[in-house]
């Protein structure tokens, strides 16, 4: 069984532009008609749309929805009990749940790259040029914290028992980014709340954590992997800047595709990577590898693996850090049976 827990994205009624969960679940049931997905989102008549499309195009298939927000921990908690009442075990955990609220594009930044030699790794990465105007959620947490990381990190927590079961492994793969940056996280401002590129530090985060898990539960049958899709546009990437400026920037990035692969552009190629690691033994991966969608020139996509920089040691104290904080929010979400 598939889970995907993932963001409003996929469930957008643009159903043309659909988003890269879309795009994995159609080519997830290309590759196995006989698998049986579970959607966990947040709005279920975008869903139940999303649903009657991907039945339309697989008639065999098992699509099977739970209403669940990611940035609500009462809600990731509920959602998972209706999971666990429904399935025995799970197979793959797919977590691209992600936001980007209110993105600033540094104007200055942006034209001193374009007249750089950093060009292509500006447009690659934005590194440096988006900051986000983040919030407080009912919960405490800043939104993009919980949304993009914690939120997942309960829902492991609390699918366990489906997902750790040594005869046959289960894999978490995560959404992470080329924006992860090392230089916007700190292990005293886990959340950013001071900072200002909390995608960033989140994403950096989701690496960090990865590894971590790996580290803690390879031995009881569960992998993590994490992947970048890539520049896609999607809903997220149109928040960003007005749609006409895509229209002009989208010739300049079809060109920088014979310069760099990160150009995927589609949710179809975005999800390069997410198709190749469900294909792949998780106990042959390394765990301090990212690997990312990428498309040639030509329009040819493949996966590159890129080594990440984290040290494993701040990797499990940023672990120990978030088993901590789960303790502290027992009380709050009113749960008393979180996995100990």
């Amino acid at each position: 069984m598939i889970l995907l827990a993932g963001p409003p994205d996929y469930v957008s009624s643009r159903l043309s532009l659909g988003g890269i969960g879309l795009a994995l679940c159609n080519r997830l049931l290309a590759e196995d008609e006989e698998l049986r997905l579970c959607l966990a989102c947040r709005n279920l008549s975008k869903a139940g749309a999303v649903r009657d499309a991907l039945l339309a195009s697989h008639p065999s298939a098992e699509v099977i929805i739970v209403q669940m927000d990611i940035s609500s921990l009462r809600s990731v908690v509920q959602g998972a009990k209706e999971v666990k009442q429904k399935f025995q075990r799970l197979d793959y955990l797919y977590l691209n749940a992600g936001i980007m609220p209110n993105p600033q594009l540094n104007i200055k930044a942006f034209f001193f790259g374009i007249f750089s030699r950093n060009v292509i790794h500006m447009f690659s990465t934005a590194e440096g040029l988006l900051t986000q105007n983040d919030k407080v959620t009912a919960d405490g947490f800043q939104e993009v914290f919980e949304t993009n990381l914690f939120g997942h990190f309960i829902l492991i927590r609390e699918l366990e028992p489906l997902l750790c079961h040594s005869d046959n492994p289960s894999q978490l793969i995560w959404t992470s980014s080329r924006n992860a940056r090392k230089s916007n996280f700190s292990l005293e401002d886990i959340q950013h709340a001071k900072g200002q590129e909390p995608y960033s530090s989140s994403k950096y985060a989701t690496d960090l954590l990865n590894v971590a898990l790996n580290r803690n539960f390879n031995q009881k049958g569960l992998y993590s992997s994490v992947m970048c899709p890539g520049v896609v546009l999607t809903n997220l990437t149109y928040g960003i800047l007005p749609p006409f400026v895509w229209t002009l920037l989208l010739p300049v990035m079809w060109l920088l595709r014979f310069f760099a692969n990160a150009f995927t552009l589609t949710p179809y190629n975005g999800a390069e990577a997410l198709v190749w690691l469900f294909r792949q033994k998780p106990e042959s991966l390394n765990p301090l590898t990212k690997y990312l969608s990428s498309t040639t020139g030509f329009g040819t996509n493949y996966v590159k693996d890129q080594k990440m920089d984290i040290d494993e040691d701040t990797a499990e104290k940023f672990y120990q850090t978030l088993l901590d904080l789960e303790k502290r929010v027992r009380v709050t979400i009113g749960k008393s049976d979180l996995p100990s």
